[in-house]
């Protein structure tokens, strides 16, 4: 589920970096100072933008308005809030990494990230998720490029941007800092990620909160004596159930399939 779930949301980052890709493409040059295209022989103006566009083999077309592709550099600050927004995205994932991997006593310990650091000077034993934790702080200097370059898109005048230095030269760090981010993350811990299945069937089964697959079945008042009784006593929901015969072990087996857990819907019984 959560592994799935980071694939829709880096699918999203990567239409985003296609739009602002598109929105690139428009090019003041030929504008000269203010946009007006003064002093720029008119041959140049209409071949300058195609023979760029042909070396480079990028789509590139001249703005339609050459004063407004002076005056403004909102192209650049969606560039770099796509690059932001991709940034989030994996600072999100590396946290939940971070989380399912704690442990193995008093953490979650869902799952094992590959280790890659000889371990904690002072507490022997203890691997930190240093790889997720790389890629948060990249992502924290993002997110401050980011706001950088919006304030510098903000503060220009008319058809001057003075602060555009800062612009490329944040906007560019965010981008290189990105790509190894990614690079790490995916090479020295995605790759290597391993389940502790028996751990996670322990952790489902002896959770309260699979009462609810069950409630459908028992009522409510029902499931909540049976809740009430496991939180108290420590005993599995599962134990209590069939205790009091109040499923049988191979309805159990259907309701609390934990496939079945994660999809929508009742499960039927019959």
């Amino acid at each position: 589920q959560e592994f799935k779930a980071w694939s829709y949301a880096i699918g999203r980052d990567l239409r985003r970096f296609e739009n602002a890709r598109l929105d690139m493409r428009f090019l003041n040059l030929g504008g000269t100072a203010i946009g007006t295209g003064i002093n720029a022989d008119v041959e140049y103006l209409e071949a300058v933008i195609v023979r760029l566009a042909e070396i480079t083999g990028l789509p590139l077309t001249e703005a339609d308005n050459l004063i407004d592709g002076t005056q403004n550099v909102d192209g650049y600050v969606a560039a770099s809030s796509a690059v932001k927004t991709c940034a989030v995205n994996l600072g999100k994932i590396s946290n939940d990494l971070r989380l399912m991997s704690s442990g193995p006593r008093t953490g979650f310990g869902e799952i094992n990230l590959p280790e890659k650091q000889a371990g904690s000077s002072i507490m022997p034993g203890k691997v930190n998720p240093v790889i997720p934790e790389v890629v948060n702080q990249v992502c924290f200097n993002i997110i401050g490029n980011d706001v950088a370059v919006t304030m510098a898109a903000e503060a220009g005048q008319l058809e001057l941007n003075a602060f555009e230095p800062i612009i490329f030269y944040n906007l560019f760090q965010s981008i290189e800092t990105l790509k190894y981010a990614v690079r790490t993350l995916v090479d020295n811990c995605i790759v290597g990620i391993t389940a502790n299945r028996e751990h996670c069937h322990d952790l489902v089964f002896n959770s309260v909160g699979i009462i609810t697959a069950v409630t459908p079945h028992l009522g409510y008042r029902a499931a909540s004596r049976v809740a009430n009784e496991a939180i108290a006593s420590g005993k599995p929901i599962r134990d209590i159930i069939l205790r009091d015969k109040l499923m049988t072990e191979a309805e159990l087996d259907k309701a609390l399939d934990p496939y079945a857990m994660t999809e929508p819907g009742v499960v039927e019984l019959d």
